[in-house]
């Protein structure tokens, strides 16, 4: 049998690691082989280090999209198996991509040489900023260049999942899938909590048809592409902290994820995805931000004291790199003085994201 290769796109801070976990988890159950294809800009992403410390087979595509480095791409899929393809590859793109049909679906059918077993590409939405956006009302906490990769997302997708429901009222839920009905007609809509596991039956069912998907080729104009992604500042770093007393490591990641949040909202700096993993002795915590409303999560307690750990931050924020990466440093030398540890830097990347270049796009 072809391997099934399954790619869950949505923008940054949609659920997309979690919704992988939660697929993996399912096909592990049943026996099959994974692996798991995370992608970045820059190195040090704290989704890969997340999928491995579950135990789970992951590649990493890094310092570029999917669509710009197709090559390493396939390249790292056929890594995964060692010498042998796994049967489910789960793959996540970076999360202010889209074109991801003509250029990622379409080569791999057309151009890569090894048969795959394409599942439907499904787009998770985040509904702190889907509402917003949709709505047209007022500021969406982006720019509209930025809106309209969010917008180009849900355009091309076979299908929509509203992510996180377990947080909203119905009646917001109700109100986003009407949006998204009336706005992208002819595109089912899912609703699930990757967090809890509720509706993910649904996507499994829906990941399992075959049919006329992968096909939504569609007009970009890669000049309000590239400025929308240019509009976000992106920061990964490694930070190594420790202490001559225990301290609690949840505690470490939702102080550093709570001060980064309000510096955030003062400068009106929207977040797009922060996102902080703790890991010490083989336990691992996982913080987020996912918007400036919704504020600071604790999404994967620990409940660990330790004296050291290993500390990635990822920030994905509309603001200038180098003043997000001044307010970083600033946040990271505050919360070492409350928590009275040492802690050094071991790498800091502040950027904006390039032009976008596709290897391969096939719009035919």
């Amino acid at each position: 049998m072809k391997p099934v290769y399954i790619m869950i796109g949505g923008f940054l801070g949609a659920g997309k690691t979690t919704t992988i976990s939660q697929l993996a988890q399912h096909f592990v159950g049943q026996g099959k082989k994974i692996g798991i294809v995370t992608n970045d800009q820059t190195t040090d992403l704290v989704d890969t280090h997340n999928l491995r410390s579950q135990g789970f087979n992951v590649g990493e595509v890094a310092g570029s999209c999917f669509c710009c480095n197709f090559d390493a791409l396939t390249s790292t899929v056929e890594g995964l198996g060692a010498g042998e393809f796994p049967e489910v590859i789960l793959a996540e793109p970076v999360g202010s991509c889209t074109d991801l049909v003509a250029t990622v679906i379409r080569p791999l059918t057309e151009v890569y040489g090894v048969p795959l077993d394409i599942a439907p590409y499904g787009v998770i939405l985040k509904p702190s900023h889907g509402l917003r956006i949709l709505k047209d009302d007022g500021p969406g906490g982006f720019s509209p260049k930025a809106n309209y990769i969010f917008r180009k997302q849900i355009e091309e997708a076979d299908f929509v999942v509203i992510n996180r429901i377990d947080e909203l009222p119905a009646a917001d839920v109700d109100e986003l899938q009407a949006l998204i009905e009336e706005k992208f007609p002819d595109r089912p809509v899912l609703r699930c909590s990757a967090k809890t596991g509720d509706g993910i039956d649904n996507l499994l069912a829906m990941l399992e048809q075959r049919g006329q998907f992968g096909r939504r080729v569609m007009e970009v104009d890669y000049d309000i592409y590239a400025e929308g992604e240019a509009e976000l500042g992106w920061l990964n770093s490694q930070v190594s902290v420790q202490s001559d007393k225990s301290f609690a490591l949840d505690d470490l990641l939702m102080q550093l994820s709570s001060n980064l949040h309000a510096r955030l909202t003062d400068a009106d700096a929207e977040a797009a995805h922060l996102k902080v993993i703790g890991l010490c002795d083989g336990s691992y915590a996982v913080a987020n931000v996912v918007s400036n409303e919704t504020g600071p999560e604790l999404s994967l307690p620990s409940q660990s004291e330790t004296k050291s750990a290993n500390v990635v931050v990822n920030a994905r924020v509309a603001t200038d790199p180098d003043e997000l990466e001044t307010i970083v440093r600033e946040e990271l030398k505050n919360v070492a003085a409350k928590f009275d540890l040492a802690y050094e830097v071991n790498t800091m990347q502040s950027f904006r994201p390039g032009r976008p270049v596709p290897t391969h796009r096939i719009t035919e």
